[in-house]
């Protein structure tokens, strides 16, 4: 790679509780689709959106995200969110994953599709809009959505190979005793029964 090359970086957060395989799948695709140099990983802290229902501690889905991405060179876990007090806001998340690199980097937010719809409602997304491109995560079966360019979003949409899986679905699983060998890494399935995560 050309040193002088400004590197294509893509900041993926998310609950990951736990991580599966269809994140890697989607930051993959993302990687490939984007010609992104590296994917970033960031386990939300304080998940404010998800206030209505139960969230594991943020040290074990920290540790799980981890397991997860460990064996690709092209995925790394920032710990941003996880280390910031309070609430977790993208245009805080972007600046902070910014600063984790020397020199000049494009970064790309990867984000599911259907979240473009409330996007104009995020916490200084004029601020978002400036500092990052969006990467769109179009899932198999859905038409792509009108985006409201008004306030400067520059976002390039990706049809996802279809994965249906979802965190929840992997936690319902647990809980009712069925394996989740296969929906996620081999690592985070050990991890899982070793902490006896999501079992009540």
């Amino acid at each position: 790679m050309n040193e002088l090359a400004v590197r294509r970086i893509g900041v993926f957060g998310g609950t990951f509780d736990p991580p599966h395989l269809g994140h890697l799948v989607a930051a993959s695709e993302a990687a490939f689709e984007c010609g992104l140099d590296e994917v970033v990983f960031v386990p939300a802290g304080d998940p404010w959106q998800k206030a209505h229902i139960k969230v594991t501690d943020a040290a074990a889905r920290l540790e799980m995200t981890r397991l997860a991405v460990d064996s690709d060179p092209m995925f790394r876990v920032s710990t941003c969110d996880i280390d910031r007090e309070g609430a977790t806001y993208a245009v805080d998340t972007v600046a902070d994953v910014r600063a984790e690199y020397e020199g000049d980097v494009d970064l790309f937010f990867i984000i599911g599709a259907d979240s473009l719809e409330n996007l104009h409602t995020w916490h200084r997304v004029e601020d978002l809009v400036r500092s990052v491109k969006f990467i769109a995560l179009n899932r198999p079966g859905h038409s792509r959505r009108e985006v409201d360019t008004s306030f400067g979003i520059q976002v390039e949409f990706i049809d996802m190979p279809a994965v249906d899986l979802s965190s929840t679905e992997c936690r319902q699983r647990v809980r009712d005793g069925q394996p989740v060998r296969y929906l996620v890494p081999d690592a985070v399935a050990a991890f899982i029964e070793e902490r006896g995560l999501y079992r009540g």
